[in-house]
């Protein structure tokens, strides 16, 4: 499985070509339908409409094979259709191709414009919510970037001390401190020694601490998504004293000895965040439906499209399976909606979705249903 990452989104959304590529399709893990083929048939199907398109597009039929070989090349690949998760996204322009494995289950679709087609996978990211996870040990410290679906890790070793004796100094395990943990009071430190010496520990975790800290902010500074710490109870407290990470959670997983398989990581993370990302949905609409029809909402894409580029928009809801297109001018912020998607036109859903996931704001695909506002295609909620 191929991970997507934000940094990923924010590549794509900057390639511009006169031809970028985006097709989506259902694929399966396994059973009847890997053998047969159903997954490659769908792409073939996929694959000779967006040569159609691009045959109207006045296009050489040479021009079009070779620009699409990769994706033939892909069909081909028996290899690589026995990996497969739920749904497979691929990305094609002039010099560029890219696939993503991921676990969604896409409604086939392509697209064909100057920029690619990203709102399928912002589930990824804000459906089920982007969060950090922070592993914390004093002999190991790592960092995760994780969604309900997915998990990567973050290198950090060139940010941070990798152990404590590299902040303190190598007489750390010297000093006759001893710990032990007690039954009744679990992830708790018991220290046996002077209090003077106990007093030294602490401060020497804090400025181990604080130099893992400011390593962090240094990738962190313009980051929103909340972030979860798995530690020893003692450890927590003493991290939380010394975080200038705004979006740290005030509770953590609490534990002695911290798994290193990602997926239970992921499992035990979603325990806690799987709750609290319901939770801000459920807010944010409440928070829609009380400030609807003030300066605080709007459900017209006139005016969601360009406060979506200024960073202004705090949480969109966006019909899912449905799209406006039409034209901006960026020079007068001025939107002029099409009915139907043609050479020149983009879809402007896209880009206000995208831009407003880049600036760290929030994007929920929802049902008609679902939406605070269900008569509009989407909805802004704006920053205070």
């Amino acid at each position: 499985m191929t991970t997507i990452t934000k940094k990923d989104i924010e590549q794509l959304f900057n390639i511009h070509s006169a031809n970028c590529i985006s097709i989506f399709i259902p694929t399966h893990r396994s059973g009847n339908e890997v053998l047969q083929k159903l997954d490659t048939k769908s792409l073939k199907k996929e694959l000779k409409e967006v040569k159609i398109k691009l045959e109207q597009k006045e296009l050489n039929q040479n021009i079009i094979d070779e620009f699409v070989a990769p994706i033939q090349e892909l069909i081909e690949n028996t290899g690589f259709w026995r990996k497969q998760s739920d749904g497979l996204a691929i990305f094609l322009a002039d010099g560029f191709f890219k696939t993503y494995t991921l676990p969604i289950n896409f409604e086939t679709y392509n697209y064909i414009s100057n920029s690619f087609y990203l709102i399928p996978v912002m589930p990824m990211f804000v459906g089920d919510g982007s969060f950090y996870l922070l592993t914390l040990q004093l002999e190991d410290v790592k960092l995760y970037e994780m969604t309900k679906h997915s998990v990567t890790e973050i290198k950090i070793n060139h940010l941070i001390p990798e152990r404590i004796e590299e902040s303190v100094g190598y007489d750390f395990e010297e000093k006759g401190l001893q710990f032990r943990n007690q039954k009744e009071g679990y992830g708790t430190a018991t220290f046996h020694g002077h209090v003077e010496s106990d007093y030294d520990r602490k401060n020497e975790i804090l400025k181990y601490f604080t130099e893992i800290n400011k390593g962090l902010m240094t990738i962190l500074k313009d980051e929103h998504s909340p972030m979860l710490i798995a530690s020893q109870d003692y450890l927590f407290s003493i991290y939380k004293g010394i975080n200038t990470y705004k979006p740290l959670l005030e509770s953590h997983i609490s534990h002695d000895s911290l798994e290193t398989d990602k997926l239970v990581l992921l499992d035990k993370a979603w325990k806690t965040m799987g709750p609290i990302f319901e939770k801000e949905r459920n807010e944010k609409i409440e928070s829609f439906e009380q400030y609807d029809s003030t300066s605080r909402t709007s459900s017209d894409i006139n005016e969601v499209l360009p406060a979506a580029l200024q960073g202004k928009i705090d949480t969109l809801f966006v019909r899912k399976d449905q799209d406006i297109f039409g034209i901006y001018d960026a020079v007068k912020h001025h939107v002029e909606i099409r009915e139907n998607q043609e050479n020149t036109h983009v879809s402007l859903l896209n880009m206000a979705a995208v831009k407003t996931f880049l600036q760290g704001g929030k994007v929920y695909l929802m049902e008609k249903d679902d939406m605070p506002n269900p008569f509009s295609k989407v909805n802004a909620l704006y920053r205070f």
